[in-house]
């Protein structure tokens, strides 16, 4: 019998899963919203719904070189995390006290949504240049634990 994958491997097995409905073209990236070791929500970057996708418009950002973690204004795309608090609003699943797994560390953006939205820990795999929001984050005291697994 193969070995069991703890409760953060799994959920974030399945924040790379996730990561694959992605439809941006510079970076693929999932979140799971766990509350009491129960999937809430899930979410993944993209163009919002009912709006063309920058497969088909092409995307901005890259044309102006824009660096990463850079004028995430001009994006046509609502980021992973947001969408997963997004999707948990929209069911009305309330994220206080949840856990978000995402494939990489929220931007600044996305870590005040985080904070309002009363998620206290957050796991990410990939690391995403934005000092600021690890420092929102650590005043608001949610936990950031960077995920090492496999």
């Amino acid at each position: 019998m193969p070995e069991r994958p703890s409760w953060e491997q799994y959920f974030m097995d399945i924040a790379r899963l996730v990561s694959t409905r992605s439809t941006c073209l510079r970076r693929q990236v999932g979140a799971v919203l766990v509350r009491d070791r129960q999937i809430i929500s899930t979410g993944y970057n993209g163009a919002p719904t009912g709006v063309r996708h920058c497969a088909e418009t092409g995307c901005l950002r890259e044309t102006l070189a824009v660096p990463s973690g850079e004028r995430h204004e001009i994006c046509r795309g609502i980021h992973a995390e947001q969408n997963a608090v997004v999707q948990a609003a929209l069911h009305g699943v309330s994220t206080q006290g949840a856990t978000l797994y995402c494939t990489h560390q929220p931007c600044s953006f996305c870590s005040k949504m985080i904070i309002n939205a009363g998620v206290c820990r957050v796991v990410f795999q990939g690391d995403y240049p934005d000092g600021l929001s690890r420092e929102l984050l650590a005043e608001a005291e949610v936990e950031l634990t960077s995920w090492e697994g496999r």
